[in-house]
């Protein structure tokens, strides 16, 4: 087999991404990215409806996967050349920091709620049985397995595994720089360096931790974390876009069971929860559903019509707080706003609902983040109270409706006083 030719992504996150086509193993990334597996991920946004909320959230998997990488290999080079013996597993954990996302679906994890699917165990079986295999397999045999291995968290060393997917991961390193980015949110500032400077491998234990001069930049990392979850990720709009993305796929499974509407092949099953073969999978992203929406925005049946003009338009519905309220209460306040639609014409069980968000900066994921001090590693949320803080769970509760007449207000308003 001919070396690749080297080939530069020039990223607006980590600059120019090289990769060496005469290194065996780069030129390997550069033909699984020139996959069609893997090209499929440019029609996928990142952020799934955010985009509605964040008018510059166009971002796609394709990029924060390419981003993922560089990060990996930038994170495993100094950390490799000072342990020789972890070199041997350059391969496993280049191409899983690659194809870690390989299995997202049409809407990225808005979609994995409406259609249930799992991108992980997705991603398993693109692994081992699509286009990419073969180039993994020509490189070792047993490369395909051992990604799987590494996304499933089963691949030892557990540092491996822990580089890609763990508490303090290139995953988020990626996202969270490249989110604040696309969004134009200030929160997405990391201090990569001195964060990449402290990542070490604890050879006793074999895991990925973090030497005590990183401890102040790893606080500010799950401090930005906890901030992009509450003010981007979990913003209200966004909760109420995905809702609505949610309602019109929702409206049409019934409206496909009852023979009153018709799809492609691949949008039905997918929106059936039909048995997905590997090739219905992959012919699946953001572009043919979109497409769909286009079309039924003219379909007779009037609540899928508007639910689809409102996605479209973005006409979004409002998103309002309501956690404050004892779970009775709201209840109480969600059945008050069915009956009002209802007197309006709205189809309330498509035009109402109550969404919650529970957000935790820092969870003993994967036994959390370990602070290497003097020789012992500590859990990092014993040396920092701040940490500490960040490990208390922030539940919000919202009721979703549309935005309703102003001379409703007062009525409206009189159902949120304690």
């Amino acid at each position: 087999m001919q070396p690749a030719k080297s080939r530069t992504y020039h990223d607006p996150i980590h600059g120019a991404i090289t990769l060496n086509g005469a290194d065996p193993i780069e030129g390997m990334l550069i033909r699984l990215i020139d996959t069609a597996e893997f090209q499929r991920l440019r029609r996928i946004r990142q952020l799934d409806t955010a985009y509605l909320t964040f008018h510059s959230a166009e971002g796609s998997r394709f990029t924060h996967s390419l981003g993922v990488m560089a990060l990996t290999r930038r994170a495993f080079a100094p950390i490799a050349q000072r342990y020789p013996l972890l070199e041997e597993h350059r391969a496993v954990v280049l191409c899983s920091a690659l194809l870690h996302d390989l299995g997202h679906g049409p809407f990225s994890h808005a979609g994995e709620e409406i259609f249930g699917n799992q991108h992980e165990e997705w991603t398993c079986r693109l692994i081992q049985d699509s286009g990419v295999t073969a180039i993994l397999q020509a490189y070792a045999p047993e490369l395909p397995q051992q990604i799987c291995q590494t996304i499933r968290h089963q691949y030892l060393p557990p540092f491996i595994y822990q580089l890609v997917s763990s508490q303090v991961d290139c995953d988020r390193l990626d996202y969270l720089q490249r989110d604040g980015y696309f969004t134009g949110a200030q929160y997405g500032h990391l201090d990569l360096d001195r964060i990449l400077l402290a990542l070490a491998y604890d050879p006793d234990s074999q895991q990925l931790v973090v030497t005590r001069k990183g401890l102040v930049a790893i606080e500010h990392y799950l401090t930005v974390r906890y901030f992009m979850y509450t003010q981007v990720y979990n913003h209200p709009k966004n909760l109420a876009a995905r809702f609505t993305l949610g309602q019109i796929f929702r409206r049409v499974r019934t409206l496909l069971t009852d023979g009153e509407i018709s799809a492609d092949r691949v949008v039905t099953k997918w929106i059936l929860r039909d048995k997905l073969d590997i090739s219905t999978y992959l012919e699946a992203d953001d572009t043919n559903f979109l497409y769909f929406i286009k079309q039924w925005r003219h379909h007779p049946d009037r609540v899928l019509s508007d639910l689809c003009r409102r996605y479209l338009d973005r006409d979004i519905f409002k998103a309002k707080d309501i956690g404050i309220f004892s779970q009775v209460q709201q209840q109480n306040i969600h059945q008050k706003m069915q009956n009002l639609l209802k007197e309006l014409g709205y189809e309330p069980e498509f035009y109402c609902g109550i969404r919650k968000t529970l957000t935790k900066g820092y969870t003993l994921y994967q036994q959390g983040i370990q602070i290497l001090v003097d020789g012992d590693l500590i859990e990092i949320s014993r040396l920092s109270p701040l940490i500490n803080a960040l490990t208390q769970p922030s539940p919000r509760v919202w009721l979703i409706h549309p935005r309703l007449p102003e001379e409703l207000d007062k009525e409206i308003t009189s159902w949120f006083k304690l």
